[in-house]
């Protein structure tokens, strides 16, 4: 399949950088967690606090799987936490090329520290949080990836000519 996969965690840019990487490109954009959310009828945070983090993980799959039969020449951007169930990794390769947006801890906090809509930063320390988090995801993120960005200091501009010249667009 033809299409262009955004990985990454939270915060890194996935949603906004697909969405200007479709205007570029001409290609729909589709979002896994906006998916999710019109499938449920409800917030990713709501289902988090009713069925639990495991099922929301299971909601993902099933929507990499649909995704496989209606999607082609797409621009998909994907949860941060998707990746790391391993059935997804196979499922993200038959999809297309897989793109890791990779950014430091310090960015991402930046980006997200006043969102309450994330269930996994309503902690006490979120930065500390999310280093934990990105200490174990990011190996994951590498492996999964056929093309590593790094998007820390760079506008879109760059961050756009940066993915389109490694996918041949």
């Amino acid at each position: 399949m033809d299409n262009t996969i955004l990985i990454g965690f939270m915060g890194c840019g996935k949603s906004t950088v697909g969405i200007r990487l479709s205007y570029r490109m001409r290609r729909a954009m589709e979002d896994t967690d906006k998916l999710i959310e019109k499938d449920e009828g409800r917030s990713i945070a709501e289902i988090f606090r009713t069925d639990g983090e495991a099922y929301f993980r299971q909601l993902e799959t099933e929507c990499l799987k649909k995704l496989l039969k209606t999607t082609n020449r797409q621009i998909i951007s994907v949860g941060g936490g998707l990746p790391i169930r391993e059935e997804n990794h196979a499922l993200l390769k038959k999809l297309g090329t897989v793109i890791y947006l990779r950014a430091e801890a310090e960015t991402i906090y930046g980006r997200v520290k006043h969102d309450t809509t994330r269930p996994l930063l309503q902690c006490e320390d979120p930065l500390e949080r999310i280093r934990e988090m990105m200490e174990k995801r990011a190996p994951i993120y590498e492996k999964t990836a056929d093309i590593v960005i790094d998007v820390d200091k760079k506008d879109f501009e760059t961050i756009l000519c940066e993915i389109t010249q490694a996918i041949g667009a």
